[in-house]
Formats: C-alpha cells, sequence, structure tokens
C-alpha cells in the first residue's frame, strides 16, 4: 500500500511538471503565431471608406479608396489583437491565410438576424441578412450598404449604425468552456464524496478538497464569521473557482483555451455588480447606521456620510479594476519583451537575434509569474469579497450589553 501512495503522488507530480513546462513554454509559440499574424495582415488592402464632410448644411459623400500601405511591425496592433475579444477563434496562419473557428453572429437589427462570422471573411467581405447590409469593422458589427462603405466623420469616428449585438464572441465561448469544466470537476467531486464517503480523497478529489478546505477555514470563516459563512461560502467558492480556472485557461494557447476572460473589463464588471448586490443586500442595520448615522458629531455627518456612500460604490469598482489590470497587464509585458524581437530584428537581424535571447528569457519569467497570478488574483478577489461581506452582516453588541 505505501508503494502504491507513492506512486500516485509521484505520478502527479510529474503531471503537475509536465502541466506547468507546457504552460511555461507554449505562450511563446502562440505569440510567435500572433506576431506572424500581425505582420502577415499588414499588406496592401482595399476598403470602402466614405468620408462625410460635415461642414456644409449637406451632406457631402464622395468615396475614397483606403489603402494601408506596407508598414513594418506593429507591437501595438499585435498585442491588442491578442488581448481584445474577437468574433471568431483564431488558431494559426498557414500560407498568410488565417485559419480560425467561426462563431455564431447574432444581432437584433427591426428583426434578429443570426449566421457565422465566417461570412465576413475575416473583415473583407460584407453579409446579407433579410435585406440588410453588415460588416465587420476594425472588430465590431456595422451596418453599411450594399457596398460594404463604412462612413467617417470628424476626427474618424465611424458614423454607420451599430445593431445590437448579442453574438457569441471568444470571449463568451471560452466562458461557456469555462463553466462547463467547472460543473464536470465539481460533479465528479461530489460523486467521489457520495461513493467514498468518509474515506481518503482520491484523484480529483484530493486536489480539489484543499483547496476548498483553504478557502473555507482561512478565508471565509475569518472575514464572514462562523455564524454566517455557510451562507456564502457557495457564492464564494464559485467565485474562487470561476476565476481561477478560467485564469488557468487563459494561459493554454491552444483553441478552444487562451481567451483573455478574466481580462475583459465586461466580465469582470459584472462579477462586481454581483459582489455590490450581495453586499448591499445581505447587510444589516448596523451596516446602514455605520453610513447614514456614523457615531460622530453630527457637525461631521455633512462629511462622512458622503465619503461612506462612495466607499460603497468604490469597493466593487476596485475590485473590478484589479482583477481586469493585473491579468491584461500580464499578456501585454509577455507580449512586449517579445515584440522586442521584432523590432529589433527590423533593425539589424544580428540584433535580432541577440535579443530574442532576453526576450525568451523574460517572456518565461513572466508565464511563470502568470501562474501565480491565476491563483494570487483569484484569492484576493475572494478574500476581499468576504470581507466586504463580513462588515456588511457583522453584528455590533455595545459595551453597556455586558455590563
Amino acid at each position: 500500500m505505501p508503494e502504491n501512495k507513492g506512486y500516485s503522488i509521484l505520478t502527479k507530480l510529474q503531471l503537475f511538471v509536465l502541466f506547468s513546462v507546457f504552460t511555461l513554454f507554449s505562450p511563446i509559440f502562440s505569440f510567435a503565431n500572433d506576431v506572424g499574424n500581425a505582420k502577415n495582415t499588414e499588406i496592401k488592402s482595399t476598403e470602402h471608406i466614405i468620408a462625410v464632410d460635415s461642414s456644409n448644411d449637406e451632406e457631402h459623400a464622395q468615396p475614397v479608396a483606403h489603402e494601408e500601405a506596407h508598414e513594418g511591425f506593429n507591437p501595438g496592433k499585435m498585442i491588442l489583437e491578442h488581448v481584445k475579444d474577437a468574433h471568431d477563434w483564431h488558431i494559426l496562419d498557414y500560407h498568410g491565410h488565417a485559419v480560425s473557428i467561426p462563431l455564431p453572429v447574432i444581432l437584433y437589427d427591426n428583426g434578429l438576424h443570426v449566421f457565422m462570422s465566417s461570412n465576413f471573411k475575416h473583415g473583407h467581405a460584407t453579409v446579407e441578412s433579410k435585406g440588410n447590409f453588415y460588416k465587420l469593422h476594425e472588430g465590431k458589427v456595422f451596418k453599411t450598404d450594399a457596398n460594404g462603405a463604412i462612413e467617417l466623420g470628424d476626427n474618424e469616428t465611424i458614423l454607420n449604425a451599430k445593431p445590437l449585438d448579442f453574438s457569441i464572441t471568444k470571449n463568451v465561448m471560452a466562458m461557456f468552456i469555462g463553466a462547463i469544466i467547472i460543473l464536470l470537476i465539481f460533479f465528479s467531486v461530489a460523486k467521489a464524496y457520495k461513493n467514498r464517503g468518509n474515506k481518503a480523497p482520491k484523484g480529483l478529489q484530493s486536489f480539489i478538497e484543499p483547496l476548498i478546505l483553504f478557502i473555507k477555514d482561512e478565508v471565509v470563516i475569518p472575514s464572514v464569521g462562523v455564524k454566517h459563512h455557510a451562507k456564502f461560502l457557495p457564492m464564494l467558492l464559485t467565485i474562487f473557482f470561476f476565476i481561477f480556472i478560467n485564469n488557468l485557461l487563459g494561459l493554454i494557447p491552444i483553441a478552444p483555451f487562451g481567451a483573455n476572460l478574466t481580462g475583459n473589463i465586461a466580465v469582470t464588471l459584472v462579477l462586481a455588480l454581483i459582489v455590490f448586490i450581495v453586499v448591499n443586500f445581505s447587510a444589516n442595520k448596523y451596516y446602514w447606521k455605520h453610513i447614514f448615522m456614523p457615531d460622530v458629531p453630527l457637525a461631521l455627518w455633512i462629511l462622512l456620510i458622503p465619503i461612506e456612500l462612495f466607499g460603497v460604490i468604490l469597493k466593487p469598482f476596485v475590485l473590478m479594476l484589479r482583477l481586469f489590470a493585473n491579468i491584461t497587464a500580464g499578456h501585454i509585458i509577455m507580449l512586449g519583451f517579445f515584440s522586442l524581437i521584432f523590432i529589433f530584428g527590423e533593425k539589424n537581424v544580428a540584433a535580432g537575434y541577440g535579443t530574442s535571447i532576453l526576450s525568451v528569457a523574460f517572456t518565461l519569467f513572466m508565464s511563470f509569474l502568470e501562474l501565480l497570478v491565476a491563483f494570487l488574483q483569484a484569492y484576493v478577489f475572494t478574500l476581499l469579497t468576504s470581507l466586504y461581506i463580513g462588515a456588511a452582516v457583522e453584528e455590533h453588541h455595545h459595551a453597556e450589553e455586558h455590563h
């Protein structure tokens, strides 16, 4: 039996090491492909653009041929394409052609319009649906004429109407995949508890149980309290594993993974709104009394009450920005280091090769930090949420009650 146990531990350790090595090295190949994509797409292309002169009473629209001359490597464009959302899931470039997984485009514009994103031909084609025409321009869907003309106003603002977009984008699909993985994990663990009873955990159960106990015993109970922790524990565990697992999936650059889900401001905004609603709807009278009737002289109420109300809004806002900024910054820093190879390589081939040593070293170092950040950001978000909930449900006992 001890030999079997030792073999099981060794096998798990080997799998962990293999996963870590794969996670550390795979971003390099992913970023290299993104660089190649950015360079391949910077070729001459003609797009039907209409410049609208708003200085006169009547609009004089004049089609112009908009050509993008071949430029050098654009690191900013490459980085933004990597971290932002998209209507398809880019895999690789093959002989100068992008290979991607198309996703459903769902628009509402005087009716529902549903088609696959592959109809856009990576932004080069206009899609007709029920008599309306739509074009994908700079990652967004605009309503156009049959020629796919994009109207530009002052300061190059796009004047075309935008339909309501409910599309299944890359981040939405990544969220569905993450949710399915979470459900599979916890259904499996729950089944193991049901079948094994009080026996020692085994397999996936032995990996998940320490995380659950850590969040429960070291985060939720000390912050929320023994009396109320059971009420909020399911939500806090869901938040922790949602962020943690999606952070890890974002480090795997193979479709259908690699999306910058938790680095999307819309996702972190929704998480922050959930925390805001739960905290304020669960708060007791002592919480609101502390905000609207603080234990200070009345003359200070006019100063403290706005500050307390501002704090109620600021807390979830800070949660939103912290998660968004830290996850996005990690991707940007790694891509920035890797871009140095091509920036110096355009100046001198030898400089590019020389820079590659340091760039790859820093990229590997940042990839290792990202493994830590994946857990750390999930932990910090859950800890701060627990503290906010604990402050909202805390029961105040006055000193006179004990005499």
